[in-house]
């Protein structure tokens, strides 16, 4: 049965939704204004459901990995970069690195690996594409899911090149796909607060829609709740949205909460998402983003049991076993660094959905009805 909007707020935009009509920006604000966040839970998911979704929930079998946390940006929201003189700071060599998965690959059998790091400005661009070969080379059949727009702008900077020609080597190499990290917030006004020496959003863009261009599928995503406004995601969601209409090679979305433990922020009294606000954000990004196909329940960030009711509002994938994430943590996570693959299928039969074990690309591998 429906939930119904105590305030009739939702009314308007129900409609749309049920005629399958696009919504717009202030459909987006008055979605994240709204207090019924039950209706909108159940908006979400209607929405999910006349665009083609079923009962089926995804994951993936991956490692995290990260080879160096040396970074040259101050980025105020993360806690996992370091200076080269730190004592925490570390750069892990090709042969390390793909050592280090295949002792992995022996306990878990993954598919996929997922990997970002540091802008490290004492490597050169030969140490990506050096480890790039070597892990393909290593794990021809695992789906090498590396490096954040960001990092590809900073190899630009490192090699001379273009995006397009470093997404070519490093294509050439074994790159498979890009996850979605660097958006952060697109507007002008965050970034100079949270991330002053980062890129600009269009560099993000173009970083992605040079790989879509390329045929290499990549992944977007949000850090939401520091000092962005409500506009300032709607603003945000609309961008990847229109980008989504140009190349159609967006996978899936992650909205991200921030985590401020170790950052700036935290010295500031900051506080944390609450589950609401998170569950709001997942429905409004299914909402709106209307042409991404999948959308995230990131159970590492938010834990397995709001993940497990997220999936009533809008998402339909809980990531995967993600062995070993360490940039969360760093912010203070506390959830498990990996979920084995019987703990993730409990977790999604408890939800009342199917679980169905994937891979990258959304290829149906194993299914528990």
């Amino acid at each position: 049965m429906a939930v119904l909007d105590r305030t009739g707020t939702l009314a308007p935009i129900r409609d749309k939704v049920e005629a399958g009509e696009r919504l717009d920006f202030e459909d987006g604000v008055a979605l994240l204004e709204t207090d019924d966040v039950l209706a909108l839970g159940e908006l979400a998911d209607l929405a999910r459901r006349l665009r083609g979704g079923g009962d089926e929930v995804y994951f993936v079998q991956n490692l995290y990995l990260n080879q160096t946390n040396v970074c040259r940006v101050k980025c105020k929201f993360c806690a996992f970069a370091a200076t080269s003189k730190q004592p925490q700071a570390y750069t892990i060599t090709p042969e390390q690195l793909v050592e280090d998965a295949l002792r992995q690959r022996e306990l878990t059998g993954f598919t996929e690996i997922h990997m970002v790091n540091g802008e490290n400005p004492h490597v050169d661009f030969d140490f990506y594409v050096s480890t790039t070969r070597a892990l393909h080379d290593a794990m021809p059949d695992v789906h090498l899911k590396l490096y954040t727009a960001s990092e590809i702008h900073h190899m630009t900077t490192l090699s001379g090149l273009t995006h397009e020609e470093v997404l070519r080597e490093l294509r050439d190499a074994g790159l498979g796909s890009l996850p979605g990290g660097g958006a952060e917030v697109f507007a002008d006004r965050v970034r100079k607060l949270v991330a002053p020496g980062k890129e600009p959003a269009e560099d993000w863009f173009d970083v992605h829609d040079t790989a879509h261009r390329l045929g290499i599928p990549t992944h977007c995503t949000l850090l939401y709740g520091h000092v962005e406004t409500y506009e300032e995601r709607v603003d945000h969601l609309l961008r990847l949205r229109d980008q989504q209409d140009r190349t159609g090679g967006f996978l899936a979305f992650i909205p991200l909460a921030f985590h401020p433990e170790n950052t700036v922020f935290e010295r500031r009294g900051w506080r944390h998402t609450t589950g609401s606000e998170d569950l709001k954000m997942i429905a409004v990004s299914r909402l709106v983003l209307d042409n991404v196909p999948n959308v995230k329940a990131y159970w590492i960030m938010m834990g397995m049991p709001l993940a497990q009711v997220g999936l009533h509002f809008g998402a339909n994938d809980v990531q995967g076993t993600v062995v070993r994430e360490e940039i969360f943590h760093a912010a203070g996570a506390t959830t498990p660094t990996g979920q084995k693959l019987d703990e993730l299928v409990r977790f999604v039969q408890a939800a009342g959905r199917v679980p169905v074990q994937r891979d990258t690309l959304y290829n149906e591998l194993r299914r528990w009805e």
